[in-house]
């Protein structure tokens, strides 16, 4: 895979020679040619939801899926969420979102953590399909712990209660490697209408080494591994297969032994940390979304965005840069968190979006609205 990179002459033991020395800040992926950037509309970004006035401000994280019901359900972590039901402090909390992108409403579904007698915990990966909800629950409180278990969980009644699968993920799982952390789900459309066969895809960064002494910050090198499971079997684990790499024609290689797996995303210098990914059908492509670099503002945090033609690539880079500046002011605050699109506020021609994130300060519900530039 290509890096980009400089070159620097150094002198070792008299003699002068030239090494290839990779670049910070630099993306790894060549510019798409199917998308050739994004604009936001900074004046349509909202705190406050516009139909029942509220707002988030003590959460984070909020990914989210759309639901049979056409409503969309988020996830979100160390908060009071909405304030619709009580303000118990959670570890972990779901939301509804209802009604279209110019006059949604918002409610808590559901709680849980330390304060209310459950269990810790976060999640960025909430999935819809066939009338359920999954939730991949990362660790047992906040940050770090993120790295030693993954758990998934099912709803039936639309989040308002939840029930292990016992689809568990622990370090002891893996060899030759740290294991992976924070898994998101591909998002399709409404109930996972749309998708492109059978199976659920999950996306999950690799624990490598972190950018800093904050052992929950970017890891470096950045790798991805994607995960599938035929969606009529997600509460047996034996039946999850792991992306190992490419044939010679371009196909998607799988195995069923965790340690064989081979990164679907890889960038080397800028790393990777919570990740979202979704499918544009008006565009036709699959759209990632990761932290690169750092996550606080005062270390330069970026946002990447990356697309390509299939869950496993080629990818092609939309967006690269300092999450201040883009928009300006998509994040603020003293980090960045997390960023994902809403498959329902999509315009069917899939040029407009709505990105649904924590933002713009560091701990908030955040929607702004923006648009994919395409080649004539």
């Amino acid at each position: 895979m290509a890096i980009k990179r400089s070159v620097l002459k150094v002198c070792l033991a008299g003699i002068m020679t030239t090494l290839a020395v990779a670049v910070h800040g630099v993306p790894n992926y060549p510019p798409s040619t199917a998308i050739t950037g994004m604009s936001f509309d900074m004046a349509t970004l909202r705190n406050v939801t516009p139909g029942n006035n509220v707002a988030a401000d003590e959460s984070d994280n909020w990914t989210i899926t759309w639901a049979d019901d056409d409503h969309q359900y988020t996830s979100f972590g160390d908060g009071e969420g909405f304030r619709t039901t009580n303000t118990v402090r959670a570890s972990l909390g779901v939301g509804r979102i209802e009604g279209d992108k110019d006059n949604y409403s918002a409610f808590d579904v559901f709680k849980v953590g330390k304060e209310t007698g459950g269990c810790g915990g976060k999640s960025v990966g909430i999935l819809a399909v066939d009338g359920e909800l999954y939730l991949l629950r990362a660790g047992s409180s906040s940050n770090s712990s993120a790295f030693q278990r993954t758990e998934l969980f099912k709803s039936t009644d639309k989040g308002k209660s939840w029930s292990a699968t016992g689809v568990i993920w622990a370090n002891k799982d893996f060899t030759g490697s740290d294991g992976f952390f924070s898994p998101s789900f591909l998002q399709f459309g409404k109930d996972y209408a749309g998708a492109r066969d059978e199976f659920v895809y999950i996306y999950a960064p690799e624990e490598t080494i972190s950018v800093d002494e904050d052992a929950w910050n970017v890891q470096v090198p950045g790798k991805i591994a994607l995960i599938r499971v035929p969606k009529v079997s997600m509460t047996d684990k034996n039946t999850y297969e792991y992306f190992t790499g490419l044939d010679v024609g371009g196909n998607a290689l799988w195995a069923s032994d965790i340690n064989s797996r081979a990164p679907v995303f890889e960038d080397p210098v800028n790393g990777v940390m919570r990740t979202s990914v979704s499918y544009n059908p008006g565009l036709g492509r699959y759209l990632l979304i990761t932290q690169q670099v750092n996550r606080f503002r005062n270390s330069d945090f970026h946002i990447g965005v990356y697309e390509a033609p299939d869950p496993w690539g080629p990818w092609q880079t939309v967006l690269f840069g300092n999450a201040e500046l883009t928009g300006p002011g998509l994040n603020t605050g003293s980090k960045s968190v997390y960023w994902n699109f809403s498959n329902k506020w999509l315009s069917p021609d899939g040029k407009n979006f709505v990105m649904v994130y924590t933002g713009p300060g560091p701990d908030e519900w955040g929607t702004v609205e923006g648009a994919f530039l395409t080649p004539p």
